[in-house]
């Protein structure tokens, strides 16, 4: 059974040792991620998963959790979000994916911050081995921008317009939201083979009745728009009693699926 770890999402400023990852400039911003955490496969490695935490979290509080996982043939990487001021903290910096101002239907996407985040995501996958399963999962912000990654993959780019070279297999997310729902069907109905991508891209979602923090009718929604725009491999997990925090039940749940959706042998 695995230890619970509670990742909350909270107002606080945050500074970590090490050399930040990297640095990209998105229109007139930049952004500076901070330290990454790599946790090596202990049996044959068959998949490689970039997992993002919440707001005001770092890499490290998801790596200590996730190396306990019985999941020996996977590489874990867990980066560390920008610093950056938040707009729904009245602008107090905290370490996020992307702004946001809102978490309601009414939210107005940050598109540049989520861009550079999923870019991001993207480049810590490039230097995988060809024969090696790709995956991106997260918790709260991280599960948005995870499931941000899948429609860029699905549709082949960016909203920038730059290309999504990343060849997804597998995207978990844990009460979290999909961003930029409105505008997914138009953003992949036109797209060629995106049909196809966005059939076989299995996704994992999972979310508490009880969250406080990303309602539990934002989970919900998020999977029904996946579905009703052609994802036609999502799983929508429910937890009657949870709130805006993980579970042994829950991460069970998540080595199950892995485990069968990347064809992991368990040893």
């Amino acid at each position: 059974m695995c230890p619970i770890m509670y990742h909350t999402l909270v107002a606080t400023s945050m500074s970590f040792p090490g050399p930040s990852g990297s640095a990209a400039r998105i229109g007139r911003r930049t952004f500076e991620f901070g330290r990454t955490y790599v946790v090596r496969p202990k049996g044959k490695h068959q998949a490689t998963i970039v997992w993002l935490h919440g707001i005001g979290d770092n890499g490290h509080s998801w790596s200590t959790l996730l190396e306990t996982l019985p999941l020996p043939n996977i590489k874990w990487i867990f980066p560390t979000a920008p610093q950056q001021p938040i707009t729904l903290f009245g602008g107090f910096p905290s370490t996020a994916w992307f702004d946001v101002d809102d978490l309601s239907e009414n939210v107005k996407d940050d598109i540049e911050g989520l861009d550079a985040s999923a870019a991001y995501v993207a480049s810590l996958l490039a230097n995988e081995p060809p024969n090696i399963k790709l995956g991106v999962g997260g918790f709260s912000m991280g599960a948005a921008t995870s499931l941000y990654s899948a429609t860029c993959f699905v549709a082949g780019k960016y909203e920038n317009g730059n290309q999504y070279s990343s060849n997804l297999s597998a995207v978990v997310g844990l009460s979290g939201w999909l961003p930029c729902a409105k505008s997914l069907s138009n953003k992949i109905e036109h797209v060629n083979e995106a049909a196809g991508r966005a059939a076989s891209l299995p996704i994992l979602l999972c979310h508490g009745k009880g969250d406080d923090v990303v309602a539990y009718k934002f989970g919900e929604k998020s999977s029904e728009k996946l579905s009703s725009s052609g994802f036609q491999d999502v799983t929508f997990k429910p937890y009657s009693r949870l709130g805006h925090h993980t579970v042994p039940e829950e991460l069970d749940k998540v080595c199950a699926w892995l485990t069968s959706k990347l064809g992991l042998e368990g040893r």
